[in-house]
């Protein structure tokens, strides 16, 4: 049967990688080296086909190279007609998974393969999990040109054993020249690298970042047979930011071969050049910067003391401008408006930099991206980015503000700019939105003034990927604050082509680029009903513990689900809906004589027993799970409500029935 050209041209290099993966050329140069010296005498005259055959049988070569290549046949036709590209079977030994990936012989990819890894110290005195025993795992996440990765995790260990492999496209964003095989001299000219992060979960499903790290993969465009090994040393983040925590195994190698490889001093030219240009923009921005902050000061010594973010650290402690980590952020098919991205930031972990030592003072930690959202978690200023990021590529004009809570409390949270001059102020952390109505101090005490509902007391600065303004207000207290920013008396402006000399993507700068948001992978109705069931049976063995009996009503805990649902949709949009027909049917389901009582609570994690502690400690909720009485029934009822990068929005509601007995 013949098999179409792609097909042909497919199956020939994934038997080429196949045979280079097991160095068969160089097997068979021993073996004809071995035959020409042992079996020639000096009088014969050539060496046959069929003897180099009969020789490679012998030695057992032959049937190595069958072993390992294994034949799949795909059972489902009908996908195999609908895929746009023929598929590529892989056979995993442990476990027996069989795996699929599309691989399209004109373009060329970056395989890129973690075996292992060593040196994790802190880990030294960990014993060895026993089997299905819960262990602290490591989870290795990459980006790279718009393309985002997820090894398996693997128990937390002095040498974890990764092994991995993640096939990279070289040419995933470019259009035009993404349709001819790259060569090694435009790749040598694709600066952006691997973004590494390495996350922690322990046994309860706290995430910890503890590396991240930037990998320069074009080393191995000078590499012989397009194939390198690299040890990279991964250093901690925050204040652990110079002290190593491991070093992991990398091997790369390029698909196709490279039929040209550059010489060590052309690639290490390039990266030198690149450096330089780097360091010399950073270093213009930077006296910029200083004479900006100068003019700033002479306008009024108090301005000193004003919260002006020029630079931020971010979780290796490098020092960059705040501009940076702002770019507009498209989610695609993921979010669908502004206010639902806004409710999805909200739903994000809130946890403040860890600080080793007490003194009070908040460690500063800006992370990039990718590191917040595969820990899932982070500080204000990480949910103040993101979400500006969102409204930007949303549309919407949109700045991060930054300033001060009550008591002095720095904070920073989102400013969007209608085009009728409406000031909104965004509460990352919350998903809460405030309309900016200015107070005039020199209007008569009569006249009455706006009172202002946001939390917010001061304000230094705003920022985004393309402007940065410094207050120069005679007051920076918020409610006061007028948002005219063409008004260069009210609002210092720094100069847009400094910004975005250092800022702007895709220029040769030392600013990642933004990774894509991932669809959940959390199925929402299975994720409901484990947490209700595990309610429950915790529901039980606490009355069971007062000597308490429970009855549960699964009609009464299926008509909560419309008012779990209302309330989500409040949160996401402002809008309350439904709750008449909720009132309605809880009336029938409650007879004459008989009392009811409902807590809803909101939780941003999946962890049942914590949950349960939490509602315990309200004295509401308590009264119903420990409820007494005649004819007591229970109820309760869990609804997830699932957001991009596996983020959750878990609804509770806990409720009961009794009879009323005076």
């Amino acid at each position: 049967m013949a098999l179409p050209p792609e097909k042909a041209s497919e199956l020939k290099q994934i038997i080429h990688q196949q045979l280079v993966k097991m160095d068969v050329h160089g097997r068979i140069r021993e073996v004809l080296a071995e035959t020409i010296r042992e079996e020639l005498a000096p009088e014969h005259q050539q060496l046959t086909t069929d003897d180099l055959i009969k020789a490679l049988r012998q030695r057992g070569i032959i049937d190595d190279v069958m072993k390992e290549l294994k034949f799949v046949t795909d059972v489902n036709e009908k996908e195999r007609t609908s895929a746009p590209k023929p598929s590529t079977h892989f056979v995993d030994r442990e476990p027996p998974v069989l795996q699929k990936t599309n691989i399209d012989p004109t373009r060329r990819y970056l395989y890129l393969q973690v075996l292992g890894g060593k040196a994790f110290l802190e880990h030294l005195q960990e014993p060895e999990p026993l089997p299905g025993q819960i262990c602290s795992t490591f989870t290795l996440c990459l980006h790279f040109r718009n393309q985002r990765f997820r090894s398996k995790p693997v128990p937390c260990a002095c040498e974890p054993d990764f092994h991995d492999g993640f096939l990279l496209e070289v040419h995933k964003d470019s259009l035009g020249d993404g349709s001819k095989m790259v060569d090694a001299t435009t790749m040598l000219s694709i600066c952006d690298p691997v973004h590494m992060v390495l996350i922690k979960t322990d046994t309860f499903g706290e995430t910890t970042l503890v590396a991240s790290y930037f990998l320069e993969w074009r080393s191995v465009l000078a590499a012989e047979n397009g194939v390198t090994n690299v040890a990279v040393e991964l250093l901690g983040v925050g204040t652990e930011s110079k002290v190593s925590v491991g070093v992991l195994n990398i091997r790369l190698e390029m698909y196709p071969q490279l039929n040209k490889t550059l010489s060590p001093e052309v690639t290490n030219t390039q990266f030198a050049l690149e450096r330089q240009k780097t360091a010399e923009k950073e270093r213009l921005f930077l006296v910029y910067a200083k004479q900006w902050w100068r003019e700033y000061l002479q306008i009024r010594p108090t301005h000193n003391v004003r919260l002006v973010k020029i630079f931020a650290q971010d979780e290796n402690g490098v020092n960059r401008p705040v501009c940076s980590y702002i770019r507009p952020l498209r989610a695609g098919r993921l979010l669908d408006t502004p206010r639902q991205a806004a409710r999805f930031v909200s739903v994000l972990g809130y946890e403040r930099a860890p600080v080793i030592g007490g003194g009070g003072g908040k460690q500063e930690q800006w992370c990039t991206l990718l590191a917040f959202l595969c820990r899932n978690k982070g500080d204000c200023e990480d949910h103040a980015n993101l979400l500006c990021s969102l409204l930007l590529g949303f549309g919407l004009e949109a700045f991060v503000c930054v300033g001060t809570k009550a008591k002095g409390v720095p904070h920073t949270w989102v400013m969007t700019c209608g085009t009728d001059g409406t000031i909104t102020f965004w509460e990352s952390l919350t998903g809460h939105r405030y309309i900016h109505r200015p107070i005039n101090p020199d209007d008569p005490p009569l006249v009455e003034q706006p009172k202002p509902l946001y939390p917010y007391r001061t304000i230094g600065c705003i920022f985004n990927h393309q402007k940065f303004f410094g207050n120069c207000q005679p007051s920076d207290a918020v409610e006061v604050c007028v948002f005219d920013l063409h008004d260069e008396s009210k609002w210092k402006p720094m100069s847009g082509e400094a910004i975005k000399s250092v800022c702007a993507p895709g220029t040769t700068s030392s600013v990642p680029p933004f990774p894509p948001l991932c669809a959940s992978t959390v199925d929402p109705a299975v994720t409901s009903n484990e947490i209700e069931l595990q309610l429950r049976i915790l529901v039980s063995e606490h009355r069971k513990d007062l000597g308490l009996s429970t009855v549960w009503d699964d009609h009464l805990s299926y008509l909560l689900s419309p008012a779990l649902a209302a309330y989500e949709l409040e949160r996401t949009t402002s809008i309350s809906a439904g709750n008449e027909e909720f009132q309605d049917a809880i009336r029938r389901a409650v007879p004459d004589g008989h009392t009811f009582k409902g807590f809803p609570i909101h939780f941003v994690h999946r962890n049942a027993r914590r949950a349960f502690a939490t509602c315990l400690r309200s004295p509401f909720c308590e009264e119903i799970i420990c409820c007494r009485g005649d004819q007591v029934r229970l109820a309760v009822r869990v609804r997830v409500f699932t957001y991009p990068e596996s983020a959750c929005a878990v609804w509770i509601m806990f409720s009961c029935k009794y009879r009323s007995v005076l």
